[in-house]
């Protein structure tokens, strides 16, 4: 287990531990000193790692290799609304890796807005919105299906106002599109994501990151209300694992649950016309176009999500901009 002040070496030089920052099942990440400065230091959990089985310990060092080597196939243009990596390397036989250290997620963001009191205008959203489509956009140009998009791995720039994308050790290529193994997060995932197909296979692709992507325009139009829809998988999947859509499908008499309830929409039409510059019918209209449980109904290219923002920003009223 790192503590504070431990020393790690990377490729690029030595970086100091200064203090843990967050983490998820397999990886925790470190603020840390480095030769260029501060940086995020992502590194396996030991911790977790010494309590799970052998085949999940391969899949959380195979994961960190994977986010590793898709973030070094990048070309510096392409780092826009894709966090960086700075460096890379082992400790102690395990992957790490050092990322530019941006100074929240959207998730920590949007609960101190909305504490404090302080509405966040809904051009805002929408400029948010329009850059994690870009990111999501650049993931799927390399070939690779996010499948993780969720307020904690939205990274924000207080500074710039700008979003990146970072965690992409759930990333699959296209190319293996239908798999038979389960991944991401229960509570924000498109219903191909979370319930199998008969064969067992989870058949996914980038309309599967569009349905997570109507979940997160969800969340932030209300105020980081979760969709009910992702809640409840969520819900399923923590009280009975892999059981958990099974379940989730017999209590709605063995169909999908709705991934739109009507007091959803009404409530999220309601949220965003509340700053009254016009817009909530074009909104709701995208809300429903990301959110169809059938993937051939969902926009199919970033392009087409990037035309129905443009839609909602024509008819805000003049002067609102984020």
């Amino acid at each position: 287990m790192e503590t504070a002040e431990a020393i790690i070496a990377l490729g690029a030089g030595q970086y100091r531990l200064c203090g843990q920052l967050g983490g998820s099942a397999y990886g925790v990440v470190w603020r840390a000193m480095g030769p260029r400065g501060e940086v995020a230091l992502k590194l396996v959990n030991r911790d977790q790692m010494a309590r799970a089985h052998p085949l999940q310990q391969e899949r959380w060092i195979a994961s960190a290799r994977k986010e590793i080597a898709f973030l070094r196939s990048l070309a510096p243009w392409d780092e826009r609304h894709l966090v960086r990596l700075l460096d890379s390397g082992e400790h102690d036989g395990l992957p790490v890796m050092a990322l530019e250290l941006l100074d929240t997620d959207l998730g920590r963001h949007i609960a101190i807005e909305r504490d404090a009191g302080r509405p966040i205008s809904n051009a805002q959203l929408l400029d948010w919105l329009a850059q994690i489509n870009q990111a999501l956009a650049k993931v799927h140009q390399y070939g690779w299906s996010y499948l993780d998009l969720k307020p904690a791995n939205v990274l924000l720039s207080r500074r710039h106002g700008s979003v990146k994308l970072a965690d992409f050790g759930t990333s699959r290529l296209l190319a293996d599109g239908r798999a038979g193994t389960y991944a991401g997060t229960a509570s924000w995932q498109g219903p191909e994501q979370f319930f199998p197909d008969a064969d067992g296979s989870y058949h996914t692709d980038t309309r599967t990151d569009y349905f997570a992507l109507g979940a997160l325009f969800y969340y932030l139009v209300t105020g980081g209300l979760p969709l009910r829809f992702c809640s409840d998988c969520g819900q399923a999947y923590r009280e009975h694992r892999g059981e958990g859509a099974a379940m989730l499908l017999a209590r709605h008499g063995n169909r999908l649950p709705p991934t739109l309830h009507d007091d959803e929409a009404a409530h999220f039409a309601r949220a965003f016309g509340r700053q009254g510059d016009g817009g909530a019918s074009e909104a709701l209209h995208l809300l429903r176009t990301l959110l169809q449980a059938e993937r051939a109904q969902r926009p199919s290219h970033a392009m087409q999500v990037s035309r129905m923002i443009g839609a909602i920003r024509a008819v805000l009223a003049p002067g609102a901009q984020p």
